[in-house]
């Protein structure tokens, strides 16, 4: 997980920004250890991290005192689901609509993420709460590529709904104050992301995604940031 250098708000791990667009990816695509616990396991079979296909929504934006709602529209040709629909709570003016599409274009070429679930450490899994409805995990992460330098200081906790076999929360948070790179000094990097459980209409859906940092860069400039993002207005197209 790489540290973004283009300007202090961006100091958000790639793989963790992301998950905004589909940063888990489709699914988890291997086989759990053995010694996974069940719930977990079978939770981790079923678990798709993005929208699944035929799925129209919206995607609500809030950071650094902007905002943004972009429109993913299924029945679309895949290069033109995707259109901005508000910023900063007004419709996009041409020139910010042209922008939002180069940007779009740009970021359709640049490369797949490393998917969050393959990086979690099965092999140092713990059960560490439960209630009548839910379980919950904790892991290690393991590094996504070679120059990912904050995997180490991250652990994931995850919830279970143990009935639906449904994972209802993945929560990465720092274990403590760290420095991934020289001169940058992380007090606090969080990021949350839950998901509905499935009836009888609709399957697991994304929901939020909350990130959270407090950190410095080069001992006294703040990179601070805070990033919300809410899936809404579900609508499937075609058949089921």
């Amino acid at each position: 997980m790489p540290i973004e250098r283009h300007r202090p708000g961006a100091f958000f791990p790639r793989a963790l920004v992301w998950l905004v667009v589909g940063l888990l990816g489709p699914g988890f695509g291997r086989t759990a250890a053995p010694e996974v616990p069940a719930a977990l396991a079978a939770a981790l079979a079923n678990f798709r991290g993005d929208v699944p296909p035929r799925w129209s929504y919206t995607l609500s934006t809030t950071a650094e005192g902007k905002s943004t709602v972009e429109l993913c529209d299924a029945a679309k040709p895949e290069f033109a689901r995707w259109s901005l629909v508000r910023k900063d709570g007004r419709p996009p003016t041409t020139g910010e609509t042209q922008e939002y599409l180069e940007g779009r274009s740009r970021r359709s070429r640049g490369g797949t993420a490393p998917k969050l679930t393959e990086q979690l450490d099965l092999a140092s899994v713990e059960e560490i709460a439960r209630d009548e409805t839910a379980t919950t995990f904790r892991c290690r992460i393991r590094p996504g590529e070679a120059r990912d330098k904050i995997a180490g200081f991250l652990r994931a906790a995850i919830i279970v709904h143990r009935a639906t076999h449904t994972i209802q929360t993945i929560e990465l948070h720092s274990i403590g104050p760290f420095n991934p790179t020289f001169g940058v000094s992380i007090a606090e990097m969080k990021t949350r992301m839950t998901y509905s459980l499935p009836s009888t209409a609709t399957p697991s859906l994304p929901q939020k995604v909350e990130t959270r940092m407090r950190g410095t860069a080069f001992w006294f400039k703040s990179i601070d940031a805070d990033m919300t993002v809410v899936f809404g207005d579900y609508s499937h197209v075609g058949k089921r």
